[in-house]
């Protein structure tokens, strides 16, 4: 696969949504895969969910901070057992994001982070277009890959086709929508096996998503 492009400068897709690659160094990315990792070997598993209509998500899911599950959050698992706790890593992870698309951190008044969905795709695995609306709060969602390059499709908040923009995110990418973007379609309607850099022990990818729940 193509070299990371550490440092590479801000691509803006749409306003509002923002495309940073090879934003994560190899350090960073290697010890956020073995969080991960310890993460999955938590209460909460991962999880294939099964949406309304009885369909079976081909990603599976680690939730910290709330669990989710189609179209709504929780404190506690189904079982009853509470949630694993959001990391303050991942908090201090989302507001350097914050920083480097949009210009500005958190201002400390705002709803703080508190939720992270950590999705494994395979080689077969795919998320159709949807929006993130489970969430109370308006703060931009927070992206992070690891591992295979995927497509990534980002399109407009009024509709799941046309016109969308497709953008590859490689392992270290960083993506951001808030704004007038923070409720646009989007989706991965593909992934591009082993190629995940050789020095990350990884076969698939890894996304993380950062999210502020709110008050309701």
């Amino acid at each position: 696969m193509d070299e990371p492009l550490f440092g590479a400068p801000p691509v803006t897709v749409a306003p509002g949504a923002v495309h940073v690659p090879g934003w994560l160094d190899a350090p960073t990315q290697r010890s956020l895969l073995g969080h991960c990792r310890d993460w999955a070997r938590g209460p909460a598993g991962t999880r294939h969910h099964t949406m309304p209509r009885g369909g079976r998500m081909s990603v599976s899911m680690t939730s910290l901070g709330w669990f989710w599950r189609p179209y709504s959050y929780s404190d506690r698992l189904p079982d009853g057992t509470a949630v694993q706790p959001f990391p303050d890593m991942l908090g201090e992870l989302a507001d350097r994001a914050l920083t480097a698309t949009l210009g500005r951190p958190s201002t400390g008044e705002e709803p703080p982070y508190d939720i992270a969905l950590i999705n494994f795709y395979d080689a077969h695995a795919r998320m159709g277009m949807h929006q993130d609306r489970d969430e109370h709060a308006d703060m931009p969602v927070v992206s992070l890959s690891l591992g295979d390059t995927c497509v990534f499709r980002f399109g407009n908040t009024e509709t799941r086709t046309r016109p969308y923009t497709d953008v590859q995110l490689r392992s270290g990418d960083l993506f951001v929508f808030g704004g007038p973007a923070r409720m646009a379609y989007h989706g991965v309607p593909r992934t591009f096996p082993d190629t995940a850099p050789s020095w990350l022990d990884l076969r698939g990818r890894l996304n993380i998503t950062l999210r502020a729940l709110g008050s309701p």
